[in-house]
C-alpha cells in the first residue's frame, strides 16, 4: 500500500508538470521538482526519466476522460454527451502532440497503445447510449468515430467544432 504522503507528492507532481508542460514543453526536472514542492529525489523515485513523467501525465489525462463519461451520460443526452465528451478529447490530444517531440518514437507507440481500448471503450459506451435512445444511428463503430474525429486535434481551434458537428450530424438516423 502507498502511504498518503507518497501518493500526494506523486499527485503535486503530476499537476505541476501537466501545468508546466502545458505552458513551456521544455520544463526541466529540477524545475518542475520546486513547482511541485518535492525534493529531486522525491521526483527521481517516482519518475525517472522525463520521458516517464511526460507519459504518466499523459495516461493521468487520458483516464480522466475516459472516467468522465458516465457523468455526462447523467447530465447530457448520448449526443450532447458524446460532443462535449470528444471536444475534452481534442484538447488533450493538442497538448498530447505539443509535448510528442519531447517523446521517444517507441514511447510515442507505447501511449497510442496503451490508450487506444479505452478510449475506444469510452466512445462505444456513448454510442451505446445513443443506440439505445435512437439518437445515434444503429451501425455507428467507434473505431470509426474515432479515426474520423483524429483529425479535429490537427484542426484549427475554430474550425474543429464545426467538424465535430458535421461528423455527430453523420451519426444521427436517416
Amino acid at each position: 500500500m502507498v502511504r498518503s504522503d507518497a501518493r500526494e507528492n506523486r499527485e503535486r507532481i503530476l499537476a505541476a508538470a501537466r501545468e508546466a508542460f502545458a505552458e513551456d514543453g521544455s520544463t526541466s526536472m529540477n524545475q518542475l521538482a520546486q513547482r511541485a514542492g518535492v525534493g529531486a529525489g522525491t521526483l527521481y523515485r517516482n519518475f525517472p526519466t522525463r520521458e516517464a513523467l511526460l507519459l504518466a501525465v499523459y495516461q493521468d489525462e487520458v483516464e480522466q476522460i475516459t472516467g468522465s463519461v458516465p457523468g455526462l451520460l447523467a447530465g447530457h443526452p448520448p449526443l450532447e454527451a458524446l460532443r462535449r465528451w470528444t471536444t475534452g478529447l481534442v484538447e488533450a490530444m493538442r497538448r498530447k502532440h505539443g509535448l510528442g517531440n519531447a517523446l521517444s518514437p517507441a514511447a510515442q507507440q507505447a501511449m497510442a497503445e496503451q490508450t487506444y481500448e479505452p478510449v475506444v471503450a469510452a466512445i462505444e459506451e456513448l454510442i451505446e447510449a445513443g443506440k439505445k435512445d435512437g439518437s445515434i444511428r444503429a451501425d455507428a463503430d467507434a473505431g470509426d468515430f474515432l479515426q474520423l474525429t483524429s483529425a479535429l486535434w490537427r484542426a484549427t481551434p475554430e474550425r474543429s467544432p464545426r467538424m465535430l458537428a458535421l461528423i455527430l450530424d453523420g451519426l444521427r438516423p436517416q
